[in-house]
């Protein structure tokens, strides 16, 4: 293989291996900021604390 055709593989290795970590970064932020959005949603989730406490059973 002559020198020409090594360095062009070798600079596609390298561009497929930064897209490769590009996209992982994006799909992390993205996990990250569902899992902020779950949490907030979560926190602001209006929750009776009466219910639940009481059960009335028929026999």
């Amino acid at each position: 293989m002559d020198i020409g055709a090594l360095s062009v593989s070798m600079h596609q290795s390298a561009l497929q291996d930064a897209v490769g970590i590009s996209l992982l970064k994006m799909s992390m932020d993205t996990g990250k900021e569902n899992a902020n959005n779950m949490t907030k949603m979560i926190e602001t989730c209006a929750i009776d604390p009466n219910r639940g406490q009481l059960l009335d059973v028929k026999v």
